[in-house]
């Protein structure tokens, strides 16, 4: 395998995107490899903002992509946002954008008339087929298993390929299983400031992200219930030792509740009338949709701010219970704590790097699809070689 170039070389704008640059060799390994390809293509992203997805638009910026770009609601780092605009990429994008401003955002983002997208939920994807794609459009990824399900079930297609990051399942086991897990808890310890060890958890849904928080959660101590319809994975979770119940035995008596699935309503008046007093409720998921929040403010006489607006909103019910929501039910991880680990990140910018090189430059099937599978086998022989490496020079 040829030498993964030292990332840290890349002098940066922004001193924590210089730092998540220094442990990222295999996404500045990719882009330079693919500057050829990706150079002059314009460029539509939608993706959360912050300094490892920076760290990925300042490479390709340099390699001569032209970017226009925008992050989700309530994730946007504005300092990150604002050393991209110094380095000339079209970023429309603040951390209190509300869903309209969302919106708003992604059309600004599409006027560049994009040749390739690249996509966090589907809402730049299905703007750009609803709006109209220019005839120059190749096509382009989505990162999130969610936005794969949306385009998928979409009635209008873009009749271009559409390759899903998170199908990858070099992704699923090193970011979601692992980099989901450590990081979400952490966002819970930031934003609460309470123990995990002894705590009685709930995590709905034990796919890769939620199999991460549990496992995680129960490594921490905590004592872990999951909810999984899925009964290969409900018996996984039972051999991994955790307690597996409906919606509402695994509520009933936990301190904090995790809601991993991706889907809409899963917790909804049912699940809610059995919760405890006191009890949290934390999002994973990309959308905040896995609580029905207005079932939640209909069983509610006020609410109570804990802190800073929305960071721990208690919500005091007529029966006299509490509930609380923490960062209205948005994905914790990069509310509260720093996004996923730099590495694991790593892979996956590469994987994107990489899939929206085989855009332009392959003969994909014009559909929603899956990261083709001589990619994930490049990067997964990288990542050995480079893990392998770390592990001979700590032994020398």
């Amino acid at each position: 395998m040829p030498g993964i170039a030292p990332a840290a070389d890349i002098s940066l704008p922004h001193p924590e995107t210089n730092w998540a640059m220094k442990h990222m060799p295999l996404t500045a390994q990719a882009v330079s490899e693919l500057t050829p390809v990706l150079s002059g293509k314009r460029l539509a992203m939608c993706l959360h903002i912050e300094p490892k997805t920076a760290a990925l638009v300042t490479l390709l910026a340099r390699a001569g992509t032209q970017i226009s770009l925008t992050g989700s609601p309530g994730t946007t780092h504005d300092d990150v946002a604002d050393a991209l605009r110094d380095i000339g990429v079209s970023v429309f994008s603040k951390r209190s954008d509300d869903e309209d401003d969302h919106a708003r955002n992604i059309a600004r983002v599409l006027e560049c008339d994009p040749d390739i997208t690249l996509d966090n939920g589907g809402d730049l994807t299905l703007s750009l087929v609803a709006s109209g794609a220019p005839a120059s459009y190749l096509g382009g990824t989505e990162e999130t298993t969610t936005g794969g399900l949306r385009l998928r079930e979409s009635p209008d297609q873009s009749g271009k390929p559409i390759v899903v990051i998170n199908d990858s399942t070099l992704k699923l086991l090193v970011e979601n299983e692992f980099g989901v897990g450590q990081t979400v808890v952490q966002g819970l310890m930031n934003a609460t400031n309470l123990m995990i060890p002894g705590v009685r958890a709930a995590v709905f849904g034990y796919g890769p992200c939620g199999k991460g928080v549990a496992d995680t959660l129960a490594r921490l101590g905590a004592q872990v219930a999951v909810c999984e319809i899925d009964s290969m994975r409900a018996l996984h979770a039972i051999m991994s030792g955790h307690r597996v119940g409906t919606p509402v035995e695994v509520v009933s008596d936990a301190q904090i509740v995790f809601m991993a699935t991706g889907h809409p309503g899963v917790i909804g008046t049912a699940e809610l009338a059995a919760l405890p007093d006191g009890a949290v409720l934390a999002g994973v998921g990309h959308f905040p949709w896995e609580l029905d929040i207005d079932a939640l403010v209909a069983m509610s006489l006020r609410t109570i701010e804990y802190g800073d607006p929305s960071r721990r909103r208690g919500y005091m019910l007529h029966d006299g219970r509490e509930i609380i929501l923490l960062d209205n039910g948005r994905m914790l991880n990069l509310t509260a704590a720093n996004g996923n680990p730099i590495q694991a990140m790593d892979l996956g910018l590469t994987l994107q790097a990489r899939s929206l090189a085989a855009v332009c430059t392959e003969r994909l099937a014009p559909a929603v699809q899956s990261v083709p599978a001589r990619i994930e086998q490049r990067i997964a022989s990288d990542l050995v070689d480079l893990l392998n490496r770390r592990d001979r020079s700590v032994q020398r």
